[in-house]
């Protein structure tokens, strides 16, 4: 065997092995890309699952004779988590993501305006809207939560 010879056969043993790298590298970033698909449908089922929750507990609330308390906080409760996966998703704009965390943010800090009955109506009308993934509920988060009177209580 001649050097030149020698020379040829590494050649293309390299150049196999660099296609079948090749080829690994695009099924592993197709897999990722799958993956990482999967993933924010999981958390887009999830958001939704919690904005439904939301959604019968301010029903509840809304029905409710008394223990409006312990209603108010289960709406606090399914909030949270709602406004935690909306942060995960990527098909929401920054600004989405801010309103749904204002929205629940008003929750908590201004209890005594959010749990007014025509209020906590439009509080349920915007979830039921962000629910069916209409971008107008995104604007009626915005309009309660523009309505709510921040110096006072």
């Amino acid at each position: 065997m001649t050097q030149e010879h020698i020379m040829k056969k590494k050649m293309i043993l390299a150049i196999i092995f660099s296609v079948i790298t090749s080829v690994a590298l695009a099924v592993f970033i197709g897999l990722y890309v799958d993956e990482c698909n999967r993933v924010q449908e999981t958390y887009r089922t999830q958001f939704n699952a919690n904005l439904a929750h939301t959604i019968d507990s301010v029903d509840s609330y809304l029905d409710a004779d008394g223990d409006h308390a312990t209603r108010y906080r289960r709406i606090l409760s399914d909030m949270s988590s709602a406004d935690s996966f909306a942060f995960l998703l990527k098909n929401l704009t920054e600004e989405q993501k801010i309103t749904v965390n204002e929205l629940h943010t008003c929750l908590i800090k201004y209890p005594e305006q959010m749990q007014e009955r025509e209020r906590m109506e439009d509080f349920r009308q915007a979830l039921d809207d962000l629910h069916s993934n209409l971008d107008k509920g995104f604007e009626e988060a915005q309009e309660i939560i523009d309505s709510i009177d921040k110096m006072g209580h």
